[in-house]
């Protein structure tokens, strides 16, 4: 009843998800599902266990949300993220559309702005695109899913996403963690999915399927519209990366003298190094998108008021929508930690966790199998990842130690596997992508998940790499 528990719970929160009602209310009652099948008691699992571990993820990792979606948000405003991807589409032209979408993902996901901001931003100049080349509309969420889900989420060294970010608290690494095999594998990631998409387009045009007629969020974009210039709007995505590996190596690690640090006990540097460098790149980054917005807005106001919008500048209104998208972001991942972490305080799962952790194999394998199956239980890359190091993190450390591993290396097969099957259909970034484009999972899925298994093939890939060049 244990296993069978976990599995229903599993499968009625995906068809909800798949559905379209919210993770935030239903993950917490499949959670209690399946604690009551397993016979232990409600309520002080849903306050000791689910709400503590959902409240401790917020508490680690609610700056980076909050700076990140601000961050998106100011460039979506200031014309900056349209500017980016709308100069990398004319430059490649309608027969390259694939590789500029992918393209243009890539540059905003690696330099800082939010995964869902990143969809908003591309997908209007992605269909116009798509639709004057012709090319199937059902293909879009994939190609920008592959841009922004996958090698400059967690596999390139560097990036600023959550993802990237998390197991630097675990394992004492930064964001640049196996810089040489992070960018193999986001290489592999990368080449393998462009084989996919151009193989598939070929496959479908040739069969005769165009653009399509759709009518659902069918994007207008605005020709007469002043942008910043390309080079311009690549400056706080820049700033972004460059001021997270600043902040990392130069800037603080001796930045506070130890007479500070003893101050706040059990502090580690180590430990939120990663943080505290995103949380001031992405400061920094912030300022400079708020500069570029005040000078689009002058330069804008007569085209906003022919087009009824609202010409005036108001950046109150720009930063009150990046935080508030901040909140329903870390809301919906920390209750799917929450989730998470009840199916994995079960027996039914401590027998799988038990098996990996004593598997006649080395930690790297354990680590991207437990990782990998519970960002797919939980639909989150960085609930998954969160909730499979919350509880083995410590002893994948020491057994890595053991055999001679390095942590760095356990830090980027860590954010690989959690990139792997986490896109299942009741990933919310799933669902909000198909949403944005005005698509179907019966549409479109087939083709994302394509793009999932390649993602999840190249962590097997990285450890093979890694024992071949001596790492491990």
């Amino acid at each position: 009843m244990d296993v069978l528990g976990i599995f229903i719970a599993l499968g009625l929160l995906m068809f909800m998800a798949y559905r379209g009602f919210p993770v935030i209310l239903f993950a917490p009652l499949f959670a209690l599902l399946a604690v009551w099948m397993a016979g232990y008691p409600l309520l002080p699992t849903y306050t000791e266990v689910f709400m503590a571990k959902a409240v401790g993820y917020v508490k680690l990792y609610f700056p980076i949300f909050l700076l990140g979606a601000v961050f998106g948000k100011v460039m979506e405003d200031s014309g900056a993220a349209r500017s980016i991807a709308k100069g990398l589409t004319g430059t490649f032209g309608r027969n390259q559309a694939i590789l500029a979408v992918v393209l243009t993902c890539a540059i905003l996901t690696y330099g800082g702005v939010s995964l869902f901001v990143v969809a908003f931003a591309v997908y209007p100049f992605a269909a116009a695109l798509f639709r004057e080349g012709n090319i199937p509309k059902r293909l879009i969420p994939a190609t920008i899913a592959l841009g922004s889900f996958t090698f400059t989420m967690d596999a390139f060294p560097g990036s600023p996403q959550i993802q990237n970010i998390i197991p630097t608290s675990y394992f004492k690494t930064t964001a640049f963690a196996a810089p040489i095999l992070g960018t193999a594998g986001g290489l592999f990631v990368a080449g393998l999915g462009l084989w996919w998409l151009y193989r598939r387009k070929s496959q479908l045009m040739n069969r005769g399927e165009g653009y399509g007629k759709h009518t659902i969020n069918e994007p207008e974009v605005f020709e007469a519209e002043t942008l910043p210039s390309v080079w311009l709007s690549l400056i706080p995505l820049l700033l972004v990366l460059g001021g997270n590996a600043l902040f990392t190596y130069v800037v603080l690690p001796d930045w506070y003298p130890e007479s500070v640090i003893q101050q706040y006990d059990g502090l580690d540097i180590k430990q939120v190094l990663g943080i505290w460098s995103l949380i001031l790149a992405l400061l920094s980054g912030i300022a400079f998108a708020v500069l570029i917005r005040c000078i689009y807005w002058k330069q804008n106001r007569e085209f906003l008021k022919e087009n009824g919008t609202d010409s005036t500048l108001n950046l109150s209104r720009t930063l009150t929508a990046g935080a508030a998208g901040s909140l329903l972001a870390i809301m919906n991942t920390a209750s799917e930690v929450g989730f998470g972490n009840v199916i994995a305080s079960l027996p039914g799962f401590k027998t799988v966790a038990d098996y990996l952790l004593h598997m006649n194999a080395n930690p790297l394998v354990s680590e991207a199998l437990s990782i990998n199956i519970l960002a797919g239980i939980t639909g989150s890359a960085s609930g998954g990842m969160s909730i499979a190091l919350d509880t083995m993190g410590a002893k994948y450390l020491t057994w890595a130690h053991s055999v001679g591993v390095d942590p760095e290396l356990l830090h980027r097969v860590a954010s690989m596997s959690a990139g792997g099957m986490d896109t299942l259909p009741h990933n919310g970034a799933v669902i909000t992508l198909l949403a944005i484009c005005g698509l179907t999972h019966r549409q479109s899925y087939p083709d994302i998940f394509a793009i999932t298994v390649i993602k999840t093939l190249a962590v097997p890939g990285v450890i093979l790499l890694a024992f071949l060049t001596g790492w491990v």
